[in-house]
């Protein structure tokens, strides 16, 4: 990996600048907690169930088993929108496809790691990335770290929002899904299981990205507009490209997080930035022509992704000296420990989840 000119997460550049102290996260499973915001309603009639759980200390998977075991119906049959850590206390949502089932006493299933919350009918399986987003309640103990200087960072960041960078955990163990990369793109490539097929494209994306954010962040536009720009509609999937004749007007909206600068998520088609916009990508990701064209040929397209995460609804409480307990939302594939290294160097009790 080293011959590679990609950065680590951790060599890139904060927002706001360098941690304040440093704490512990995951001490205890209460304190890393994330509620799943599904973003529908349920049908109320259909032949999947949809359930909401609860879970402590439990692998998302092994729990998809476990549901697929007591229904009596096979594992493919069972759903998630996505992975929810172990070392948590979280709530989930499952679909279970019971076409022509009796629906099983849940009671049997529930303990002190698993609560079923609540149950409905639903036309349609729970596809992963259909979630609205999470919220978090964590705690840092065994906090070192000036309350002063924490509590007016926290103000920033809840008045201008954090970067958008993919967390660690997108990139494998000593980020190894990108040193798979090379297998999977240059001439001679092997066939791949579909599963770490799709990691390693995942990860290789999800670093192109990070690359053009860090520069937008050295350069100070990371959250404001940059001529040619093509800015995200917050919380929409929407966007526009950037109209020269109304920068001020951009500007203003930047600074209301109303619209946020993207950043490219690389596939077939043309870049739809241009200008400064367009030469700083090509500029950070010359460098990577073997990547750029490996997810071309896997037959992506181009999409954005926001420079910006807004944070308008965090809160923070300490509790003494040295535990600080913060509340927060995240949209979907969004990273809470994107936001703790913006405050203090976190260490973890158990392995880091995704936010």
């Amino acid at each position: 990996m080293s011959d590679r000119p990609w950065q680590p997460l951790e060599a890139m550049p904060r927002a706001f600048g360098p941690p304040l102290g440093n704490g512990v996260i995951r001490a205890a499973p209460d304190d890393f907690q994330v509620d799943e915001v599904l973003g529908f309603p349920a049908d109320g009639d259909g032949e999947h169930l949809l359930l909401h759980i609860r879970k402590r200390e439990t692998n998302t998977h092994w729990l998809a088993g476990q549901l697929a075991r007591h229904a009596g119906i096979p594992p493919k049959d069972v759903s998630y929108a996505g992975m929810k850590d172990r070392h948590a206390v979280t709530t989930q949502w499952f679909s279970l496809r019971m076409a022509g089932r009796q629906q099983p006493d849940w009671g049997g299933l529930e303990s002190d790691l698993i609560q079923i919350l609540a149950v409905h009918r639903h036309r349609r399986k729970l596809r992963r990335g259909s979630l609205r987003g999470n919220s978090f309640r964590l705690r840092i103990r065994e906090l070192q770290a000036d309350r002063v200087q924490l509590e007016h960072r926290l103000a920033r960041l809840r008045e201008s929002g954090m970067p958008n960078y993919f967390g660690e955990q997108r990139f494998g163990h000593d980020y190894g899904n990108l040193a798979q990369a090379e297998r999977l793109f240059l001439p001679g490539r092997v066939r791949m299981e579909r599963q770490l097929r799709g990691l390693v494209i995942s990860a290789v994306r999800a670093q192109l990205f990070n690359q053009v954010l860090a520069e937008r962040i050295i350069q100070g536009n990371w959250n404001s507009p940059l001529n040619g720009d093509y800015f995200s509609l917050d919380g929409s999937r929407s966007g526009f490209g950037d109209d020269r004749e109304q920068n001020e007007e951009l500007s203003r909206r930047c600074r209301l997080q109303d619209i946020h600068p993207s950043g490219p998520l690389w596939g077939r088609g043309r870049p739809l930035v241009n200008g400064e916009a367009a030469a700083l990508e090509v500029r950070v990701l010359r460098p990577f022509e073997s990547w750029r064209n490996g997810l071309e040929h896997v037959g992506l397209e181009q999409e954005r992704r926001p420079l910006r995460v807004p944070l308008k609804d965090l809160t923070w409480l300490f509790h003494g000296d040295d535990c600080l307990e913060l509340c927060f939302y995240l949209p979907a594939g969004c990273f809470a420990t994107v936001l703790l290294r913006e405050l203090v160097e976190c260490h973890s009790a158990a392995a880091i989840g995704k936010g």
